[in-house]
């Protein structure tokens, strides 16, 4: 199972969704819901890391599309404490998954599903997690 995930620096909203894989096509289908949550007439820019499907030659056209509402941002390779949804993933492991046993993938998945959905709307928690005053 393969969790996508954004949070906005702005609000504190997480935005997630779940796949089969992690390939250019859910990835591109992430940012599509990305660009759906984005607030009219804000540009978006995301901060990613450097797996290959982020920059998949298969993206090219989608992001050459929506250049003006979106921008992609990459980290130096090696450097994942720089990205504020890192701190998100760990807190999340804290506390739907550390030190409890899931007997199937689907238990798991949907404790997992509970957290992200207590993240919803904009809030605090997630907002001070990721450095915002």
């Amino acid at each position: 199972m393969a969790c996508f995930g954004a949070v906005s620096l702005r609000t504190g909203k997480f935005i997630h969704a779940m796949n089969e894989v992690f390939d250019a096509q859910t990835f591109q289908a992430f940012l599509t819901k990305l660009i759906h949550h984005r607030t009219h007439g804000k540009r978006m820019v995301i901060i990613l890391d450097n797996a290959r499907y982020h920059h998949a030659k298969l993206l090219a056209p989608f992001l050459e599309r929506y250049r003006r509402v979106l921008a992609l941002v990459f980290l130096p390779p090696y450097s994942p404490q720089l990205a504020p949804i890192e701190r998100v993933w760990k807190l999340a492991r804290r506390l739907a998954t550390h030190n409890c046993h899931f007997p199937t993938l689907a238990m798991l998945i949907e404790t997992v599903e509970a957290c992200f959905a207590s993240w919803h709307k904009p809030n605090i928690t997630l907002r001070r997690l990721c450095g915002i005053n």
